[in-house]
């Protein structure tokens, strides 16, 4: 993989950890969400005007051009498995920003994807 490649699926990686990220803060901002037919409408209005919500989705669209661009470099049995290390820096990204817990077994999780994902790298 060359570095322009390189470069395409990890700001696809990190622009979907970013989106992750953004949609979290949105609905830690709105609360929790109830669907209910009174008040559906509602509560996707809220969702619909919240910035990191709004922040997230763009996020999305961006990936997905960014990964179309790596798609056609990039054999997509190489470059998928590289969204897992989204993963990774979505749940140390929560943990310092957002204080969630990062325990000894879902670090050890996050070592089992890492070494996952330099062994299809390698491949």
């Amino acid at each position: 993989m060359n570095l322009v490649s390189f470069a395409l699926v990890f700001t696809g990686v990190m622009l979907n950890a970013a989106a992750q990220l953004l949609l979290k803060a949105g609905v830690k901002d709105v609360g929790v969400i109830e669907l209910t037919p009174g008040t559906i409408f509602h509560a996707g209005l809220k969702l619909a005007l919240e910035p990191h919500i709004l922040a997230g989705l763009t996020c999305y669209v961006i990936s997905v051009v960014v990964w179309i661009l790596a798609l056609s470099r990039v054999q997509v049995s190489i470059a998928y498995p590289m969204l897992s290390l989204g993963y990774v820096v979505t749940a140390f990204a929560a943990w310092a920003f957002m204080g969630e817990g990062v325990n000894a077994l879902r670090l050890s999780g996050i070592a089992v994807i890492i070494v996952g994902v330099f062994l299809v790298a390698r491949s």
